[in-house]
């Protein structure tokens, strides 16, 4: 059983990442805190693709002994797919942190449900 457990451990640490993060985006009402949340499970998403991209025993793809044969190499799928994520998800954050800095300017809060009332307030007035 334990040798199962430690053959997944990087499966199960990103699992629990994942509902980390998911849990933290559902239930908090922090802007900050569920841009944080979203981090954590973009985390866990890149390690459960490292993870799965890694043999042991392989090397990464780069040709300098010579070797050409696949079974040298690791799969450079999942790591590309894993930097472009990174990449992608550095932009999504800065966006998401820009657009908070511009709503609590507007509303000097972060908390969302308040925010979402004070627009509804505005609506009311506006009609």
């Amino acid at each position: 059983m334990f040798e199962q457990i430690y053959n997944h451990f990087n499966d199960i640490v990103a699992a629990l990442l994942f509902v980390i993060g998911f849990s933290n985006l559902l239930f908090q009402k922090n802007l900050i805190k569920k841009i944080i949340g979203l981090n954590i499970m973009d985390v866990a998403i890149y390690l459960l693709l490292a993870s799965q991209g890694f043999i042991r025993g392989r090397i990464a793809p780069i040709l300098t002994d010579g070797s050409e044969s696949a079974v040298t190499y690791i799969n450079p799928i999942p790591s590309g797919l894993v930097l472009t994520g990174i990449v992608v998800s550095v932009s999504v954050t800065a966006l998401m942190l820009s657009m908070t800095i511009r709503l609590y300017r507007k509303y000097r809060t972060l908390d969302l449900d308040e925010i979402l009332m004070k627009i509804r307030q505005e609506r009311e007035e506006e009609d």
